[in-house]
């Protein structure tokens, strides 16, 4: 049995008459007589009573009709399915980002215009640290990666999506919280117990700040470490220590901390859309296309 078969089935069920029938399919009588013969055989029940002047359903007709319309809505459905998932319709893409990056309003947007775009697709959101970020689009278990920028292999490239700038993170009881909305250079801060990322948690940001605090002539007193920025901004409201994040981090208002913008030359940091180096999924093409224009639309 073939799926023609069923189709030829339902136009004469339907048209109750073979000529008609025939026409519609763009076939003529005598074919399509054959072929639902052969039907019947194979299923070895009549689906017909036939009369020189009518053609009628028979039981057995009418029970696979409807059997028979399920099987093609089926093969329909199925069809409908594959060509939406080679267009990026449907579907799951895995995306890993960095902590920071949900906090800059372009990329909820963008997460927010593809699924308003593609309601069908299941967004896996994972968060992780940017060299996680790289380690899981090499070993293929992420499609797309945002984060902050660190040395990548050659099998990853890297688009950058916006640059902000980095901000003191400050205790309000700090002497330097009282010196307004102005910005600060980070040597101001060179006796202060920091509260950092730890060294082997994989954030671009702690080879930054060394770098950074080189320049400034010191090197940092690292006295407590927490792997999510929001800790770290919660530490610092205790009087742990101050630190340095990225300026999206603002956002989040806690009370009895402050933010200041770092003065000094690079103290600046950006936010990756990071691929592998081979064509990309019609999903993944159609969500980087989105960040990629609300980055723009905000530049």
């Amino acid at each position: 049995m073939e799926l023609r078969h069923l189709r030829y089935f339902i136009a004469v069920a339907e048209e109750l008459h073979f000529g008609r029938a025939a026409e519609l399919l763009g076939i003529s009588q005598p074919p399509l007589s054959q072929q639902i013969q052969a039907l019947e055989q194979e299923l070895g029940a009549r689906l017909f009573e036939r009369t020189n002047r009518r053609v009628e359903l028979s039981e057995a007709g009418r029970l696979f009709l409807e059997e028979a319309r399920l099987v093609l809505a089926q093969v329909d459905k199925a069809a409908d399915v594959a060509r939406r998932a080679q267009l990026g319709e449907l579907g799951e893409m895995k995306i890993g980002f960095t902590s920071s990056a949900p906090f800059s309003t372009r990329i909820p947007k963008a997460i927010h215009a593809f699924r308003q775009a593609f309601p069908a697709v299941h967004l896996n959101l994972q968060e992780m640290s940017s060299k996680k970020v790289a380690d899981a689009l090499v070993d293929e278990s992420i499609e797309i990666g945002l984060m902050r920028p660190l040395p990548l292999p050659d099998s990853l490239r890297m688009q950058e999506l916006f640059r902000e700038p980095l901000v003191a993170v400050l205790n309000a009881a700090h002497p330097l919280a009282a010196s307004g909305g102005g910005g600060l250079h980070l040597e101001a801060l060179a006796g202060e117990p920091f509260v950092f990322f730890p060294r082997g948690y994989g954030s671009g940001l702690y080879a930054q700040l060394l770098s950074l605090a080189s320049r400034a002539g010191f090197s940092p007193h690292f006295s407590q470490e927490a792997a999510e920025a929001m800790t770290i901004i919660g530490l610092v409201a205790a009087g742990l220590g101050v630190s340095v994040l990225p300026a999206s981090f603002q956002r989040i208002r806690i009370d009895g901390v402050v933010y200041r913008t770092l003065l000094d030359e690079g103290a600046e940091t950006a936010v990756w859309l990071v691929q592998r180096n081979e064509p990309p999924s019609a999903m993944a093409r159609a969500f980087s296309d989105l960040l990629t224009r609300q980055a723009a639309q905000h530049r």
